[in-house]
């Protein structure tokens, strides 16, 4: 990752922080980092792996958001995406549009993500 506070250490997936960091930087750094594990072609291996980069991503919402993360059948990213967008305590789905959607990026399977 590049990151003007962080260097890469020795070991992989290790860094070493370069100058101080505030509570908005990590979390800055850690929904990258979250980013980066939900990019095309990562391998969802475990649901609790995409749970915990899907709840970080989604967290600071302050409205409802109802997103999918599509897989192919090796179950790798093709891509996540914010499907619909509500109010503060409502949000509208629509399964047509999410198997529609699914259709168009030849998913093999879906993670269906809400934030609240």
């Amino acid at each position: 990752m590049t990151h003007s506070k962080l260097r890469a250490g020795e070991v992989a997936g290790t860094y070493l922080v370069t100058s101080p960091v505030t509570e908005t930087d990590i979390i800055t750094m850690a929904k990258r980092f979250a980013r980066r594990k939900l990019a095309k072609g990562r391998k969802i291996t475990q649901p609790s792996q995409a749970f915990e980069h899907l709840q970080l991503l989604l967290q600071d919402y302050e409205h409802e958001v109802f997103s999918v993360l599509f897989l192919d059948s090796q179950h790798r990213v093709i891509r996540f995406e914010e499907l619909f967008r509500g109010t503060i305590d409502a949000a509208s789905v629509y399964p047509r549009e999410v198997l529609k959607a699914a259709l168009a990026y030849n998913a093999a399977a879906v993670i269906l993500v809400h934030n609240h």
